[in-house]
């Protein structure tokens, strides 16, 4: 179990991106968003334009970006989002945005996901999970640090925040088999390992960059009703069901599932640290490798912040993508 001391803030699961960003004046601030055109992502580029931000929406169908982008603009009366095409699974992608990117970078937040039903694989034979949740947000972050080092150096730090979920509790990392080659595949599993893959690259990049003035954390949204379930299978449907009737958690707005994102984004309580996993406003506490989450709803596991998983993972993600 932790130790020291939480960080916690004024906020709760009922706190809303405005009620987070209340008095923020984010002008000046550069932002990415992954995954922006629906759901978590959608609301953080509008909360984020709201307050004064410069956000730039990545994602992988420009159209609904570009559809995103325009509500934004009516509703906030402030700027219209810039939309960038990105499909993490794809490097080629990945390698280009960075590529194409060439200004000092703020906030990093690396929003986008997908859950599959069944088991597929990108051209590389990766597993679609792990190499869209993590692997492409790890190159990304990757190629845009030179990019968050001078957002640091302008603004007095610069943040990456890592979405994860109460999933992750389900398993943690196996190196022996990230891409599900021996092992029978299921979804449910393969969610879990990549949103442990999540927190690890928040504990690892705050390790790695936090001289630079760049630090990450990991947030869960908490269960929010979005396009991520559309591919969910009965059996997935079921377990979701199971969970709610248990009182493992009850459903959110987009506007209160986002506001963790706000926290870890803006708050000045994580301004300079990172390696946090945060859950309704506030730090996570830690709970052992097997706890329940039923029992434990709103901890995170040890093995999702354990420094030299973290390490070995990074060492493992870098060879994959570099080989």
């Amino acid at each position: 179990m932790t130790t020291s001391p939480l960080i916690t803030t004024p906020f709760s699961a009922a706190s809303t991106t405005d009620d987070v960003l209340a008095g923020i004046d984010l002008t000046g601030v550069r932002a990415i968003v992954t995954g922006a055109s629906s759901g978590l992502g959608a609301e953080t580029a509008r909360a984020l334009t709201a307050a004064g931000a410069d956000v730039h929406m990545a994602v992988r169908n420009l159209s609904s970006g570009e559809k995103v982008a325009n509500d934004i603009a009516l509703s906030t009366n402030v700027r219209r989002p810039h939309v960038h095409l990105l499909d993490l699974a794809d490097r080629a992608s990945v390698q280009r945005f960075v590529a194409d990117w060439e200004m000092p970078l703020h906030l990093l937040i690396n929003n986008a996901g997908v859950v599959t039903g069944g088991l597929e694989r990108t051209a590389e034979g990766w597993e679609l999970q792990f190499a869209t949740n993590h692997l492409g947000h790890f190159t990304l972050a990757r190629g845009l640090r030179a990019a968050l080092r001078d957002g640091a150096a302008e603004r007095d730090g610069s943040r990456i925040v890592a979405l994860s979920s109460t999933a992750h509790m389900r398993g943690g990392v196996d190196f022996d088999d990230l891409q599900f080659v021996r092992r029978a595949y299921d979804p449910q599993i393969a969610y879990a390992q990549a949103k442990t893959a999540n927190s690890l690259f928040a504990v690892e990049a705050t390790r790695r960059w936090q001289a630079d003035g760049i630090v990450a954390n990991t947030v869960n949204p908490g269960g929010v009703a979005t396009g991520l379930q559309r591919h969910f299978t009965p059996a997935q449907k079921a377990s979701l069901e199971a969970a709610e009737a248990a009182g493992v958690f009850s459903y959110k707005t987009i506007e209160q599932g986002a506001a963790t994102t706000m926290v870890a984004a803006t708050r000045p309580e994580f301004a300079h640290t990172g390696g946090h996993y945060l859950d309704d406003g506030q730090e996570a506490y830690t709970v052992p490798n097997d706890a329940t989450l039923a029992d434990h709803p709103h901890g995170v596991k040890e093995w999702a912040l354990d420094p030299e998983l973290a390490e070995r993972l990074w060492t493992v993600s870098a060879a994959l993508i570099d080989g």
